[in-house]
């Protein structure tokens, strides 16, 4: 156990490294003059030189690389072109705000999902089974935006029940964050709920036809422990890996989300960020969510081993 953890701990290293190498690379290959194109054609040279010397740009190329790492190390992300405020003052609320969503959405998803795949396995080519398949490819075939934008007219407009309302801390309201929250919730959860139901039902289809089920039925075990301590258990393996995936999934489309909605999340910093050429953010951005990518990624990786103690390292 110890060789897969510090193997997927140096993996999860290496990726970071990486990826903050392709961004340092990305935002330098962009055309033109970074600091022209952030303050505008009527800038004055002495502000632009100003500019200039905030993103290091006057500095030899491979100084700017070592001062990217050091300043990164050390917790320094930079600070804004536009705002003029440290990005470490923003970023760390509006990764909470994503979070929030992708994590109460994913958790929904597993309820919901595995439950409703269960059914559909144990009841294969029944009725039930038929709508949930069928629900489940409506719920995939449907864009986000589309589900948000459908969602936002029926309840906001058209049944205003959950009218839109400007974003409200949950410490000082909780019962207006509870409502705004609502609604982009059920965007994230229905997509990823159909997904869920689907690989549910397609392991435990597989796992009921396995040699190990049919002798456990054979010695006389009742269905219901058949099902939840044997099938169900060895679906979760696959339950749980395409869940990183899923999750991935989810934090692109707060992209879309958070548009829709007014949510004041990560996604919306960034477009904002690259609408107004704001590199310090973008850079530090991608480098947050490539960070809670890899890091899921790992703890999927832990998460299956657990569920499947016959794992070797590898």
């Amino acid at each position: 156990m110890r060789r897969f953890l510090a193997k997927r701990f140096a993996q999860a290293i290496l990726q970071l490294l990486l990826v903050g190498t392709i961004v340092f690379f990305l935002v330098r290959l962009i055309p033109g003059d970074p600091a022209r194109a952030v303050l505008g054609d009527a800038a004055t040279d002495e502000q632009i030189a100003a500019t200039r010397a905030a993103m290091h740009l006057e500095e030899p190329f491979f100084s700017q690389f070592v001062g990217f790492w050091t300043r990164l190390f050390q917790g320094d992300l930079g600070t804004s072109l536009i705002s003029g405020r440290p990005v470490m003052q923003d970023l760390p609320s509006r990764i909470g705000n994503s979070l929030e969503l992708v994590l109460i959405a994913l958790a929904i998803s597993l309820v919901i999902g595995i439950a409703l795949g269960r059914i559909a396995a144990t009841r294969a080519d029944k009725p039930a089974d038929h709508a949930l398949v069928a629900g489940s490819i409506f719920g995939i075939s449907l864009p986000v935006f589309v589900i948000g934008t459908l969602l936002l007219l029926v309840f906001a407009f058209f049944i205003p029940i959950l009218p839109p309302r400007r974003f409200a801390s949950p410490f000082e309201d909780p019962l207006a964050h509870l409502q705004i929250l609502i609604l982009p919730v059920a965007t994230l959860t229905a997509a990823s709920c159909a997904v869920v139901t689907r690989m549910t039902r397609a392991s435990m289809l597989e796992t009921l036809n396995a040699d190990y089920v049919r002798t456990a039925r054979a010695k006389g075990l009742v269905e219901k422990h058949v099902i939840n301590r044997h099938a169900l258990r060895t679906a979760l393996l696959a339950v749980v890996s395409a869940t990183t995936v899923e999750l991935t999934t989810l934090i692109g489309s707060t992209v879309l989300v958070e548009t829709i909605f007014g949510w004041p999340g990560m996604s919306s910093l960034l477009m904002n960020a690259v609408g107004q050429r704001d590199y310090p953010v973008i850079q530090a951005v991608v480098l947050a969510a490539a960070t809670i990518v890899i890091l899921v990624n790992l703890v999927g990786d832990l998460v299956a081993r657990a569920l499947d103690p016959r794992a070797e390292d590898n």
